[in-house]
């Protein structure tokens, strides 16, 4: 009996060793292949790729075609998983892959026609140039990649078939990234709820208005009628636009921070370039490092997905960096229908067809679902895929995406060379839509600032922020402003230029409406920057970047101390307040003040703003920047109509209100961590995961994603680690996607970071590798000089034309 049971065992032992083993080798060949020598078709000529110990390929070929041929196929087979994703979701295919819960996703982005436009710009599209024959080849490596290796482990879980990349996809996914800038549709419809349906007194909380005058340097109404039908509609509209990223886990771009400073400012004398774009984190990360060299070329960029240009990069003689314009690109406008003929709207002094198109949606596990949609000469109507009856006022989307000639692939394969003041002023004049401030700078001791966006003409007295009345001719274009008109700066006296999402002061005078980020991010930056007598370096460029201080908290607490003073009465709840009084608004993770405040700011929204608005409007204001603004305006006010509860028959003052936040935020923290303030510390609440499209289902989150680690910094601090304003704990949503440190000095000792690793292959030894240095604000090296290379090269790989 005892030899059976043994043999039993042994027989077991050996069954699980064999799956063990398979599953092993099945996971080992979808793993990059990063040594050895593999053939590819139409390639010219040998092409080398050594990859460090982060995994960055740096790639050396004889001519670009072999170049970005190359690059295309080392991205494939780090990325194959996001760049798949990333085209389904601006193709409006998500639903295919992932059910019906994505559904309303496709809707929004087949309702915005991205891939339609794409159709049209390809279909134009001049093949011979040097940028699309980049694009192109980029593909095509992309493609002989896919073809010849066994595709991801997603793709087996999900069902995915591989089909193509085409240039089509590419564009598609540009549109992507321009709309996830745009905060519109959640802005407009909550700006214009408020003003129609609340009254002007409502307003006085909402700084709405242009700021001649700028942000950084000292500082010395209308109806559409739309019905209940139309705003239930421009609700789902804007929970659909939320949800677009979460659950098809594709990054949206937050903000960014960048500065540029002059030699006569630097330690070494030659200029310094720092930037830190702001973008939702994911697992992938969203940059993909490499380093290109060709006969008269070389770049270390980082690259989005199906995008053969670099959109940061940097080598010996010159770099940049990218913030987000926030210009407002997108006018929301309520068409004037014809009362005798419902399918024609007003424009232009008459009546005018809608356009019509049908679109099938593929949906896994159900019958495919068709659509309807219209356009009219503003752009589509974005309404028509979600409202609830018929008779809804059609709501169109002017997108200067979709009406500009914008060359943009033209404009980054310029800038991606652009070595002078003069090349790269004319690369930033290309790129029409999304607005991006382009921070460049070079050897020879040139910063410059450009704020690249074609900026519409629109008529005397409209405000954007609200939804536009076609019956009125508030949605007329005249046309756009010349690009000089546009905010730029180049080399200017001061000896420093920095961008930080703040709202521009444009020398031209021209306003430059938009949804920008609170000025507090901006202004500790100028601060720090424009100290007297610094000579600034690397180390110290830095440690700027990993600021966590700003003056939102105490600005507010100077106003709402007072009034907590007042009401709170209880000694225990007394010595709560404490830490609020002594804090200088820093969040680091050892502070208790920061994770007072935050939820305090949470409940404050919530008791002030909630019961007017419902639930969807309160969630659309509590995920835009509008809710920043209002905050110190409401609290400053002891008059505004925001501090009555309307749901209760007394009118509450501010006092009552303010009383009602604290107590909740008391009740809500010891709820989570006890009663004891050393168990509230930012870092124990504050926390940051890299999640994976596939770890939103348990238990594949164990596998895919990364995290959580307590990370430092806050809402709009200059490290702007954050998320929306919302109730504790606090899972940091976005934030800086690389850390970039440049001295031109020597521009191959310069520093970066990736948040999580160069490989989207798990488990591959670079998915991860960089996350918990990234948390703790660490940086490593870009290699770019041959030595540097050569001494931390891991492994090579030969890519050798096919026989």
């Amino acid at each position: 009996m005892k030899l059976a049971l043994k043999l039993v065992g042994l027989l077991l032992a050996l069954l699980l060793l064999a799956a063990g083993g398979l599953g092993g080798w099945y996971l080992y060949q979808k793993q990059p292949v990063r040594s050895g020598v593999i053939e590819l078709t139409d390639l010219g000529n040998k092409v080398t790729v050594r990859y460090d110990e982060r995994g960055v390929p740096h790639i050396s070929a004889q001519n670009e075609a072999d170049l970005y041929r190359a690059l295309g196929y080392v991205h494939a087979q780090d990325r194959l998983f996001q760049l798949e994703m990333v085209r389904r979701l601006a193709n409006g295919e998500l639903a295919e892959v992932l059910g019906p819960k994505l559904l309303e996703v496709d809707k929004l982005f087949r309702t915005l026609g991205l891939r339609e436009h794409a159709k049209k710009v390809v279909a134009s599209m001049d093949r011979s140039t040097p940028a699309n024959q980049a694009l192109l080849n980029y593909l095509d490596g992309i493609n002989q990649y896919q073809d010849k290796h066994r595709v991801p482990l997603e793709f087996d879980l999900l069902g995915i078939t591989p089909h193509p990349f085409t240039p089509e996809d590419t564009y598609a996914v540009g549109g992507y990234l321009a709309y996830s800038f745009a905060a519109a549709f959640r802005n407009e419809p909550v700006m214009t709820f408020i003003r129609d349906k609340l009254g002007p007194n409502y307003l006085r909380a909402f700084d709405i208005d242009w700021h001649p005058e700028g942000v950084i340097t000292p500082l010395t109404a209308g109806s559409a009628g739309l019905s209940d039908s139309d705003w239930n509609s421009l609700n789902r509209i804007a929970a659909v636009s939320l949800q677009a990223t979460e659950l098809g886990g594709i990054p949206l771009l937050e903000g960014s921070n960048a500065w540029a400073i002059s030699g006569k400012r630097t330690e070494s004398g030659s200029p310094l370039l720092a930037g830190d774009p702001h973008i939702a984190f994911s697992a992938p990360a969203v940059w993909y490092e490499a380093h290109l060299s060709s006969p008269g070329f070389e770049l270390f960029g980082h690259f989005q997905a199906l995008n053969p240009t670099a959109l940061l990069g940097h080598n010996q003689d010159f770099g940049w960096s990218l913030t987000m314009f926030q210009n407002d690109d997108i006018d929301l406008i309520a068409e004037k229908v014809n009362p005798d003929n419902p399918q024609q709207v007003w424009h232009q002094g008459q009546w005018v067809d809608m356009g019509t198109r049908s679109e099938l949606i593929q949906v896994k596990g159900e019958p495919p679902v068709r659509i309807s949609l219209r356009s009219t000469p503003n752009g589509p109507v974005i309404n028509d895929a979600f409202k609830d009856s018929l008779g809804a006022t059609p709501i169109s989307m002017w997108w200067a995406f979709l009406v500009t000639e914008n060359p943009v692939q033209q404009a980054f394969y310029e800038l991606n060379r652009a070595d002078t003041l003069e090349k790269a002023r004319n690369a930033a004049s290309k790129i029409h839509a999304p607005g991006l401030n382009i921070v460049w700078a070079n050897a020879k001791g040139d910063i410059a600032w450009w704020a690249a966006g074609l900026l519409p003409q629109r008529p005397q007295g409209v405000n954007p922020t609200f939804i536009l009345d076609a019956a009125k001719g508030e949605d007329q274009k005249p046309g756009f402003y010349a690009f000089q008109f546009n905010p730029q700066e180049e080399n200017p006296a001061r000896g420093y230029i920095m961008s930080a999402n703040h709202q521009p002061q444009p020398k031209s005078g021209v306003p430059v409406p938009g949804y920008y980020n609170l000025p507090d991010r901006a202004q500790r930056l100028d601060a720090l920057l424009k100290t007297p007598d610094v000579k600034w370096n690397s180390a110290e460029a830095r440690k700027l970047q990993l600021d966590v201080t700003n003056n939102y908290g105490p600005r507010i607490l100077r106003n709402l101390l007072p009034v907590m003073a007042a009401v709170v009465t209880d000694p225990n709840d007394k010595a709560f307040m404490e830490p609020l009084t002594k804090w200088d608004g820093a969040y680091t993770e050892d502070r208790i003040a920061a994770t007072l405040f935050t939820q305090m700011m949470y409940e404050l929204s919530k008791a002030a703003f909630a019961d007017e608005l419902g639930p969807v409007q309160f969630e659309n204001l509590r995920q835009s920047r509008a809710l920043d603004f209002a905050l110190p305006l409401l609290v400053a006010d002891p008059n505004s109509p925001w501090w009555d509860d309307v749901s209760t028959s007394a009118k509450e003052s501010h006092f009552e209100t303010v009383r009602i936040a604290w107590s909740n935020t008391l009740k809500h923290l010891q709820g989570l961590y006890g009663t004891s303030l050393l168990d509230w510390r930012w870092g124990s609440s504050h926390t940051l995961t890299h999640g994976h499209p596939l770890g939103r289902q348990k238990p594949l989150d164990k596998i895919f994603n990364v995290g959580p680690f307590p990370v430092p910094g806050g809402r709009e601090t200059p490290n702007n680690l954050s998320g929306s304003i919302g109730p504790a704990p606090w899972a940091v949503t976005y934030g800086p996607s690389t850390r970039r440190v440049i001295d031109f000095a020597d521009a191959g000792k310069a520093v970066g970071i990736n948040p999580l690793g160069q490989s989207g292959v798990w488990p591959d030894k670079h998915y991860a590798d960089q996350a918990e240095k990234y948390a703790k604000g660490e940086y490593v090296r870009m290699w770019l000089d041959e030595a540097d290379i050569a001494a931390h090269t891991e492994s090579t790989l030969v890519l050798r034309p096919a026989r």
